[in-house]
């Protein structure tokens, strides 16, 4: 297949760019400068350099492929609404072509659900906290964008692990630093996904002509905040101090992110095991090290 990636250099993104271009598919990524470019095509993928809010820079170019897969995140004061035209402007596009089928995976995220206190599945009503409140508005517009000859997908990722970005490539950090803070209690879980886990997804979810709707991307392991700070810091070369912050005190410095990451969630994925993906690796407390490996290559690159 000839897929369309938008922030294929972005930590999703690559991810998704390395999962297709492993299973032999042609991969345009659209990237913002010449440096994203040359990581790009490092892996494989064929870059151009546009801007979401050109959509000029790229509305012809999706015509050419089979599938889009949008996974770009803007996070300047205006991304929200620079997420929602682009989405515009693709579905757009892709509406007024007549040949078909094709496929558009919107990225969404795991903090539309809000607070979990049994398993949440797709069927679940969400309660997004304030962080990702915008996101319901944009899966719906997706959604409902599909016809017979667009299939169209929302994947939402759990806090996305590997590699040397993301939260908990943040967590490795800040701990071979030698200080790592955790925001309320710790007693709240997260749900996770290893970012090649998340890339070989997509690929299922492109590739299979029967997948639509709305997708969790969880690896299930429903680990504790404070067991997976406790295993990064016994993995550590030093074991460093942990402070827990106050959630008011975090308020005060990171907003509404703050509540995102103190949400206790327990999520699961089962339209993508349907589809006959498992995650191989379901565990930051059992990978530590493996990931401090990782991060540190991360890095270096």
């Amino acid at each position: 297949m000839r897929i369309f990636v938008t922030g294929a250099s972005g930590y999703v993104g690559s991810a998704v760019l390395d999962a297709l271009i492993r299973g032999g598919h042609q991969v345009t990524g659209l990237v913002r400068n010449t440096e994203r470019a040359a990581q790009v095509a490092a892996r494989g993928g064929a870059p151009v350099i546009g801007d979401l809010a050109d959509p000029g820079s790229y509305r012809d170019l999706i015509l050419q492929h089979d599938a889009v897969v949008h996974a770009a995140l803007d996070t300047s004061p205006r991304g929200i609404e620079l997420d929602r035209n682009a989405l515009e402007a693709m579905l757009a596009a892709l509406g007024e072509r007549g040949a078909g089928p094709r496929a558009f995976v919107y990225t969404s995220g795991v903090w539309v659900i809000g607070s979990t206190s049994q398993p949440a599945t797709e069927e679940t009503p969400i309660k997004p906290v304030a962080f990702s409140a915008w996101r319901p508005a944009h899966e719906q517009m997706v959604l409902g964008a599909a016809d017979d000859n667009l299939r169209t997908i929302v994947v939402r990722p759990g806090i996305v692990y590997g590699g040397s970005r993301g939260i908990v490539g943040d967590l490795l950090r800040d701990a071979s630093k030698g200080l790592v803070r955790i925001i309320g209690s710790g007693e709240n879980r997260w749900a996770a996904i290893y970012e090649r886990d998340l890339g070989e997804l997509y690929v299922r979810l492109l590739t299979n002509p029967d997948a639509s709707g709305l997708y969790h991307a969880t690896d299930e392991a429903d680990e504790r905040v404070n067991d997976i700070v406790e295993a990064i810091a016994a993995a550590a070369p030093q074991r460093p101090d942990i402070r827990r912050m106050p959630l008011d005190e975090a308020r005060a410095k990171l907003g509404a992110y703050a509540d995102a990451l103190a949400l206790d969630q327990v999520v699961r994925s089962p339209k993508a095991r349907a589809l006959g993906w498992a995650p191989v690796r379901r565990s930051i407390t059992g990978n530590a090290s493996r990931l401090f490996e990782e991060w540190r290559a991360g890095r270096q690159a």
